[in-house]
């Protein structure tokens, strides 16, 4: 697991001990960022964090801040190591929190939020759906949640989304604040 763009181009990542983590992959992440085109001066959220690696494959590509949300000590722990490996700390924050009581606290926004829920969870409904009740999304700003092929965008949500793609067992769903009537 590597940064693949930005200042910190190719340097390596600490990974989460066991096998609970599930690393995007280089691939995907070349699709999100690709999408996401520009991330300078952005503020950004990482919930359900893992190792942090797509918050700080933003930093790496120009983004103010990074925000990350994680509940498991050994991501927490990855986390941090990551943060001071790319030597970062100054413009980000780690919580250790569950992103549901995260966001109901929360009162920042942000222009890219990013989610990688456990899979098959019934995580990544919820969690859009209190992203956009809650207002945390800056205008024009974009969700990018990595999922299960199997949990799919509920209808209500459907529209809001910008750009989707598969790989055989997940989906990255980009969505914006905005719906898009034409989809």
């Amino acid at each position: 697991m590597r940064i693949i763009a930005g200042k910190n181009k190719k340097t390596k990542l600490f990974s989460v001990e066991g096998r609970t983590a599930r690393p995007t992959s280089d691939f995907m992440k070349e699709v999100i960022f690709n999408v996401l085109q520009n991330c300078e001066n952005l503020k950004v959220l990482d919930l359900f964090a893992g190792s942090g690696a797509l918050g700080l494959e933003a930093v790496s590509r120009g983004a103010n801040s990074a925000v990350f949300v994680e509940f498991s000590d050994r991501s927490i722990k990855t986390i941090v190591k990551n943060i001071e490996k790319l030597n970062c700390k100054e413009i980000t924050r780690v919580y250790k929190k569950r992103v549901s009581s995260f966001l109901n606290w929360n009162e920042q926004k942000f222009d890219v939020i990013f989610l990688d829920p456990p899979y098959d969870k019934n995580l990544v409904n919820k969690t859009l759906k209190k992203i956009l009740e809650n207002g945390i999304l800056n205008s024009g700003g974009k969700i990018v949640a990595e999922h299960s092929v199997r949990e799919k965008i509920l209808p209500e949500l459907s529209g809001n989304i910008v750009f989707n793609r598969s790989t055989r067992n997940n989906q990255v769903s980009i969505l914006s604040e905005e719906k898009d009537e034409n989809i």
